[in-house]
């Protein structure tokens, strides 16, 4: 029986296809999504998965992941299924605390509008305290998209 949770959020962003693509590969974006939620590591010559060389269904890279920035709770082998430059990921991370995690996160045009959606799709399974877990990926991914509607609605 298949127990994963999938969620869904997207956001309409006035910013260019570039500078969105700029933004959710770079380090310094992620981390201000993520912030004050967590904080990820990643190889201190990385400033985004455009500086490396993804092979797909290749681990980068273990990420360690702290809550609130400073207690160290899981970690992330870091892996690319599909990487599309500005169009979009695909991340099936070996996790600590998950049986599985996949994100997708893709950006397209809106069809109401002449701006950009960007798009996240989770499937994931936590290992343990599934209702809390389940909870809090919601507040992260719902403060994920009001921090890239307040840096990438561009007038």
């Amino acid at each position: 029986m298949d127990n994963s949770i999938s969620l869904r959020y997207q956001s309409e962003l006035s910013a260019s296809r570039q500078q969105i693509w700029q933004w959710i590969t770079s380090v310094e974006g992620i981390s201000k999504e993520i912030s004050p939620y967590f904080r990820m590591t990643a190889p201190k010559n990385i400033r985004s998965i455009n500086d490396l060389q993804p092979e797909a269904g290749k681990k980068l890279f273990r990420s360690y992941i702290f809550l609130f920035g400073f207690l160290p709770i899981d970690y992330s082998d870091m892996t690319l299924v599909k990487l599309e430059p500005e169009q979009g990921f695909i991340e099936n991370s070996p996790m600590g605390s998950m049986k599985n995690w996949q994100h997708i996160r893709s950006i397209i045009p809106s069809h109401t509008t002449n701006k950009l959606l960007l798009v996240d799709e989770l499937t994931f399974e936590p290992h343990f305290a599934k209702p809390l877990v389940v909870w809090f990926i919601k507040k992260v991914f719902k403060h994920r998209h009001s921090v890239l509607q307040k840096h990438l609605n561009i007038s």
